[in-house]
């Protein structure tokens, strides 16, 4: 049976609003109910991977004006992933991160040469993974959690990324929403978690790195921890707050090793 056809025949309106009771604030467990033991956490690409020497490399090229570039750049390859599911003219993660590189040097009228846009584009696939990542995934591990990814990423650019990192087995799965021809929020990227592990999603917890995962992965019925790294604001798109808000992934682990 096919992804699509589970994902119809299991998923239900009241499944997509369905929340997980409690909260945290500041890293403390608000709990109002008792919590389902979590058993597998799934992770954003890059909740794992640093993405800011991508940045430093842009500086590199363009002196004085990399941090505008790398902010077109990201928004414009969001915007296009999302944009051709909406239109029905899906096209891959890595496809777009490239059209949106062209566009974003375009539109800043800066001078992408072919060997320029090879070197942006090549650092995609070399990401490594914030500091603390190796040991909290190993002491996930060493707990008897099963660990996943899942990213809207192509699964070349996860490959690429987990050998670049030396995480290779690290991961019970590494999940690409290209699987399903889709990009994370639609609740059909989330569901490839529950195949994966073949668990309730209560009793998998996601850890988002942007708001807009957050709220996507709430709203789907996760346990969802935002890795708030940058501080930045809730997105406001309807859906109850994350369970729980932390900077590090060292935080990540208390959580979740006090559910487990």
């Amino acid at each position: 049976m096919s992804i699509n056809r589970l994902f119809r025949e299991t998923v239900t309106r009241r499944a997509f609003t369905r929340h997980v009771a409690g909260a945290v604030v500041g890293g403390t467990i608000m709990a109002s109910a008792p919590r389902p033991s979590i058993d597998a956490v799934l992770f954003d690409a890059f909740a794992v991977f640093d993405p800011w020497p991508v940045a430093a490399l842009a500086e590199q090229i363009f002196p004085g004006r990399g941090a505008e570039l790398i902010s077109a750049w990201r928004t414009k390859q969001f915007e296009y992933a999302w944009l051709r599911v909406v239109a029905k003219s899906y096209a891959d993660f890595w496809h777009c991160t490239g059209d949106a590189l062209r566009h974003a040097t375009s539109a800043l009228r800066l001078d992408l040469t072919p060997e320029r846009r090879d070197r942006l584009m090549r650092a995609q696939l070399e990401l490594r993974p914030w500091p603390e990542v190796p040991a909290a995934l190993r002491t996930l591990r060493a707990a008897g959690v099963r660990i996943g990814i899942l990213s809207n990423f192509t699964p070349t650019m996860l490959a690429a990324s987990i050998r670049a990192s030396k995480l290779d087995h690290d991961f019970d799965h590494v999940l690409s929403t290209h699987e399903v021809w889709t990009y994370k929020p639609d609740p059909r990227a989330y569901y490839l978690g529950l195949h994966a592990f073949g668990l309730p999603r209560e009793r998998i917890a996601f850890a988002a790195f942007a708001g807009w995962d957050a709220a996507g992965a709430k709203l789907f019925g996760y346990p969802t921890v935002w890795v708030n790294r940058l501080g930045a604001p809730a997105d406001e798109l309807g859906a109850p707050a994350p369970d729980i808000i932390v900077r590090t992934l060292t935080e990540l682990v208390g959580f979740v090793r006090a559910t487990h």
